[in-house]
C-alpha cells in the first residue's frame, strides 16, 4: 500500500517546478518585448524641394534726372567795339541763318569807310599820272631822247603809285568788313536761350551778347558719380523720358563723358545724343534717364531658400552623396521679389533647400522632391 502522502508530496513539487518554468518563460517574453519596445526606429529622410545653383548674368536697371540742353550752343559777340543800339531779339525767338540779332552805332565806322574810299580815290589818281608818266619816259627812252635814269625814275613812282592804290583798297576793304561787323548775325538756325547785353551799353570785342541753341541735335545731360560710371557698358543704349509724363521719351547713346570730375560734387557730367526727340522734350526741360548696367555673371537663388545663421544670411545646401544637409553663410548682393543674387558662400551647381527650410537640422538626411513643373529662379 503506498504512502499517498509521498505521491501528494511528489506532485506539489511537479506543479511547483511548472509554475517556477512559466514565470521564467513569462519573464524572458517580457523582457524581449520591453528590448523590441526600447529599440530606436531609423528616422525616415524629410522631403524638401531644391533647386541647383547657377550662374546668370545680372543687370541692374539705373535711373538718374537730369536736363535736356542743345547738342551745340553758339554764344555771339560782336568783333569790334561799340555802342548797342538795337537788340531784335529775345529769350526763346527762333533765328535762321544770316538773321541780325543785334546792331551796333555804325557812325565812326561808317566815317572810316568814306574816309578809305577818299584815300583810294587819291591813291587812283596818282597812279593815273605816274603811268602816264612812266609810259612817255619808256617811248622818249627807244628813241634815245630821254637819260636812263630819268626812265628809272618814273618807272620807280608808277610802281609805289600801284602799290599804294593796294594798299588803299585793302584798307576800303577792311573799313567796309568793320562797318559790317556792326551788325550781329546767326550763323544757322536755332533758339535764343540767353541775352547777356542791352540797347546803350558799351560792349568790348568779343563780349558776349546773345546765346543760341542750334537746332542740329539735342542732348539729354547728367551728372553721374565715378562709381556707378566705371559700371557702364561700353556704348549703352539710354532712355531718357520727361520727368512729368514717362510717354513723352527717347532713346540715345553716350556722346560725351566729361575727362575731369566736378570739383564740388565729384560727379562727372555726361551728354547723351538723342534720336529723334520728340517735341515734348523741349530744351531745360528735366528727364530721367535709365540705362542698364551689366553686373557680370552672379549666382541666384530662390527667395524662399534663406534662413538665418548667427544674425546672418544662410541656406540648407544638400550633400549629394550623403544626402544630408548642412547650413551655409552666404553674402547677398542684391535682393529680388522672389530671388537673391549671392555673392560669396555658394558655388554653382550646389544643391540648395528651397522649401522646408525651417524644420532642418545639419546632418539631417532629406529626400529631394521633383520640381513643380514650370518652377524656375
Amino acid at each position: 500500500m503506498r504512502d499517498h502522502r509521498v505521491f501528494r508530496g511528489q506532485d506539489a513539487g511537479v506543479v511547483k517546478g511548472k509554475h517556477m518554468l512559466l514565470g521564467v518563460l513569462g519573464a524572458c517574453f517580457f523582457l524581449a518585448a520591453c528590448g523590441e519596445a526600447q529599440k530606436p526606429q531609423a528616422q525616415e529622410p524629410r522631403p524638401v524641394r531644391t533647386v541647383v545653383a547657377t550662374n546668370r548674368a545680372a543687370s541692374d536697371a539705373v535711373s538718374l534726372t537730369g536736363v535736356v540742353e542743345a547738342q551745340n550752343e553758339a554764344t555771339y559777340g560782336f568783333r569790334i567795339s561799340g555802342r548797342i543800339i538795337d537788340r531784335l531779339v529775345n529769350v526763346g525767338d527762333r533765328v535762321a541763318p544770316g538773321q541780325v540779332l543785334a546792331r551796333l552805332d555804325p557812325q565812326d565806322e561808317q566815317n572810316a569807310v568814306r574816309s578809305a574810299q577818299a584815300a583810294l580815290g587819291a591813291a587812283n589818281a596818282n597812279l593815273t599820272q605816274t603811268r602816264n608818266q612812266y609810259e612817255r619816259q619808256r617811248q622818249l627812252l627807244a628813241r634815245g631822247f630821254t637819260p636812263r635814269a630819268q626812265y628809272e625814275q618814273a618807272e620807280q613812282a608808277f610802281l609805289n603809285a600801284r602799290a599804294q592804290v593796294d594798299d588803299a583798297e585793302a584798307r576800303l576793304q577792311m573799313a567796309e568788313d568793320r562797318l559790317g561787323f556792326t551788325e550781329l548775325k546767326a550763323d544757322s538756325a536755332g533758339v535764343v536761350t540767353q541775352r547777356r547785353a542791352e540797347p546803350g551799353e558799351v560792349v568790348q570785342a568779343g563780349q558776349p551778347v546773345i546765346e543760341v541753341a542750334r537746332q542740329d541735335g539735342r542732348d539729354a545731360v547728367f551728372d553721374v558719380p565715378a562709381a556707378m560710371l566705371s559700371g557702364l557698358p561700353g556704348d549703352p543704349e539710354v532712355t531718357v523720358a520727361l520727368a512729368t509724363d514717362p510717354a513723352i521719351s527717347a532713346t540715345g547713346r553716350v556722346r560725351e563723358v566729361a575727362p575731369q570730375a566736378d570739383p564740388v560734387t565729384r560727379t562727372f557730367r555726361v551728354r547723351v545724343g538723342l534720336t529723334n526727340p520728340p517735341e515734348g522734350l523741349r530744351l531745360g526741360t528735366t528727364v530721367v534717364g535709365r540705362v542698364m548696367v551689366d553686373r557680370g555673371p552672379v549666382v541666384e537663388i530662390p527667395a524662399s531658400a534663406l534662413t538665418r545663421l548667427n544674425d546672418k544670411p544662410a541656406v540648407w545646401v544638400v550633400d549629394p552623396k550623403s544626402q544630408t544637409v548642412a547650413l551655409r553663410t552666404i553674402e547677398v548682393l542684391r535682393f529680388g521679389p522672389a530671388s537673391v543674387s549671392v555673392g560669396e558662400g555658394l558655388k554653382p551647381s550646389e544643391i540648395v533647400v528651397t522649401a522646408g527650410v525651417q524644420a532642418l537640422h545639419p546632418g539631417q538626411k532629406v529626400r529631394l522632391l521633383a520640381a513643380p513643373a514650370g518652377a524656375s529662379l
